[in-house]
């Protein structure tokens, strides 16, 4: 019986050591893959949609609006009681001729919400087309749910790079470690999503 017990202990051992190995090489590949430049930045879409979590994709948002790329931003996840003109002040760069083209939903908790709302309001709107706006590090997850959740929506990545994510030496700086090593776990959870 103790025999049996340690092959068995043995065998779960090498599966956490394979199991490790396989998360480590995907989590570099990963890293190397995330997006290093913004590839499209001129192609006109129905709307941009901005992911709260940064005042980068806020910017980079409302600057793409003023740049005409399309008629509307939609910004998902904003917190309850956050309006139009509260947004329009966290950037003093911004005409205030962009109120009447800003829709803010309220109801996103998460990426997953981030994908559900956004899908909701493109449908109710009659859009066909949207640019993404949220960091590299959190773009292939975005993109996973909101192809999931949109199917049938040409989706136009715009990644920003946040300053405190160090990309370039994400082995060395601890935190931008521990952000990628948790994000690259979540997206392969979300690439999972449908059979669990």
């Amino acid at each position: 019986m103790t025999r049996r017990r340690g092959r068995w202990l043995r065998r779960l051992v090498v599966l956490a050591i394979l199991l490790a190995l396989a998360w480590a090489v995907g989590f570099i590949w990963f890293v190397n893959n995330l997006p290093n430049r913004t590839t499209d930045e001129t192609t006109p879409t129905d709307a941009i949609v901005v992911l709260t979590g940064g005042a980068d994709r806020l910017t980079t948002g409302l600057g793409l609006l003023d740049r005409e790329l399309a008629e509307t931003l939609f910004i998902s996840g904003v917190y309850t009681g956050v309006d139009v003109e509260t947004i329009l002040a966290l950037d003093d760069q911004a005409p205030a001729k962009l109120a009447c083209c800003i829709e803010l939903g309220h109801s996103a908790q998460h990426t997953i919400g981030n994908a559900e709302e956004t899908a909701a309001w493109m449908a109710e709107s009659g859009h066909s087309s949207l640019r993404l706006v949220t960091a590299a590090y959190h773009m292939p997850r975005s993109l996973v749910l909101f192809h999931r959740a949109m199917p049938d929506i040409t989706i136009v990545p715009h990644p920003v790079f946040p300053a405190r994510v160090d990309l370039d030496a994400w082995w060395y700086d601890t935190d931008t470690f521990s952000l990628l090593a948790g994000e690259y776990s979540k997206y392969l959870v979300s690439q999972a999503w449908p059979i669990l």
